[in-house]
């Protein structure tokens, strides 16, 4: 979105210096800015105000500030997150009114993808980068929409209670997805009856005329009656819109087969895993009560790419096959994991697995719950930092990886782990060949 310096100083009462500027978009990384945006200092484990000049040498034309202005056009704010706010709800009020909002504990960031694909087919669309769906995510991502879109898809996450009421009432979504409700972030949301709680109340803002496209089976009568919007459900064995598998390649890309109330299609996905077809059947349901054609919907699905570190499938310099999924953990996600990993014909399987973090008093049960499942399903767990899986416990990233070094060709490891593990440095290390340091 296309802003003035001086239409920021008044949506965040803020007070300008220097030039009346125009930006397009913002962003809160000085190494990520694009010529043009709005830089936003964080004060967070580091001090953005810091990398303002390294944010003007990237092209930043503004930036907002508690501090004295330094040069250039400055927007001199009582408190950037908040102005960053701020300048959220500015862009909210002038944007489309067709905007969808999507939470739920796992899949929302796969469907997010895969709707923005199926509604980019018939409409200008825009959707947040990879996992935006914050307090600072979100608002960067209704200032990101360009002039003139037609639909805009906004992910919301949650750790806190009360998390997705204050994101919703920012967004105002016109349909709201709810993937699922599972046992991410339990220690902080309640439990289970807590992340219910949360994640449902997405729905209860929408209008009359607007929908919820809820999980057949995991969003229930208590979650369906807090919305006077049109419900369409979604699943793979149930719900109004069904995705189900007929068949998967080499490269765990499924075919699925997608009935609905407006027709059948067949379609073979970019994302892998068989779980997909569920997230496959939300997207659609979401994208046809947004308008758009069916046939132009199942097209776009099917070319969306997924966000990175989420079921990448690549061989390493050695031969071996890696099946990256480590942007992040729970129950539901590492068992989708370990089935996708079982349908790999490889000599060996391998799950490198850390720990499912937030999880509450249930988390040594699930823990143990998914190192049951992995020998079940035919897989040798190397469980990395005490991570109570059971298998071969190892400490540290390099012990992982001197085990997984040592397969012989045409094996396949999953990595898989909550984010703060950062197992993904682990992937990046077998993607460039570089053994134990």
């Amino acid at each position: 979105m296309r802003l003035t310096a001086r239409d920021i100083a008044t949506a965040t009462g803020g007070e300008l210096h220097g030039p009346d500027v125009t930006v397009d978009g913002a962003s809160t990384d000085s190494r990520e800015v694009v010529g043009g945006q709005l830089f936003v200092p964080v004060v967070a484990v580091r001090d953005g105000h810091d990398f303002v000049g390294a944010a003007l040498a990237a092209g930043a034309p503004a930036y907002l500030t508690v501090r004295a202005p330094v040069g250039a056009s400055a927007v001199v704010v009582a408190d950037t997150g908040g102005a960053l706010w701020d300048l959220g709800v500015h862009a909210r009020a002038h944007m489309c009114d067709l905007v969808v909002g999507i939470t739920g504990s796992v899949g929302k960031t796969t469907v997010k993808d895969l709707l923005g694909g199926g509604l980019a087919a018939g409409l200008r669309t825009h959707a947040n980068r990879a996992s935006y769906n914050n307090e600072l995510g979100v608002p960067l991502t209704l200032l990101g929409a360009p002039d003139g879109v037609e639909a805009v898809v906004v992910e919301m996450g949650a750790r806190h209670p009360g998390d997705i009421a204050r994101l919703r009432d920012l967004v105002r979504p016109s349909i709201g997805v709810i993937t699922s409700v599972g046992s991410a972030h339990a220690a902080h949301l309640g439990g289970t009856e807590g992340i219910a709680l949360e994640k449902g109340s997405l729905i209860e803002g929408l209008r009359r005329d607007g929908y919820a496209i809820l999980n057949d089976v995991e969003c229930g009568p208590d979650v369906r009656r807090r919305t006077e919007a049109n419900v369409v459900t979604f699943g793979s064995a149930s719900g109004d819109v069904r995705g189900s598998v007929t068949g998967r390649d080499e490269g765990l890309r499924p075919t699925v087969r997608i009935d609905s109330p407006w027709g059948t299609g067949e379609i073979v996905l970019s994302v892998r895993g068989d779980h997909q077809a569920t997230n496959a059947a939300a997207a659609v349901a979401a994208a046809v009560c947004a308008g758009v054609d069916l046939e132009l919907v199942l097209a776009g699905v099917a070319s969306a790419e997924g966000s990175e570190l989420r079921a990448e499938f690549w061989r390493t310099p050695s031969g071996l096959r890696v099946l990256n999924d480590s942007y992040n953990a729970n129950p539901a996600s590492v068992e989708a994991a370990l089935r996708n990993l079982a349908l790999v014909d490889a000599p060996r399987r391998v799950a490198v697995l850390g720990e499912m973090a937030e999880l509450g008093e249930g988390s040594g049960e699930a823990h143990r719950r998914m190192g049951e499942l992995a020998g079940v399903l035919g897989i040798e767990v190397v469980a990395v930092d005490g991570a109570p899986y059971g298998g071969t416990a190892v400490d540290g990233q390099d012990e992982a990886l001197a085990l997984v070094e040592g397969l012989a060709p045409d094996s396949v490891v999953l990595l898989k782990a909550s984010r703060a593990v950062g197992l993904d440095r682990m992937a990046q290390r077998l993607r460039d060949g570089v053994g134990v340091r």
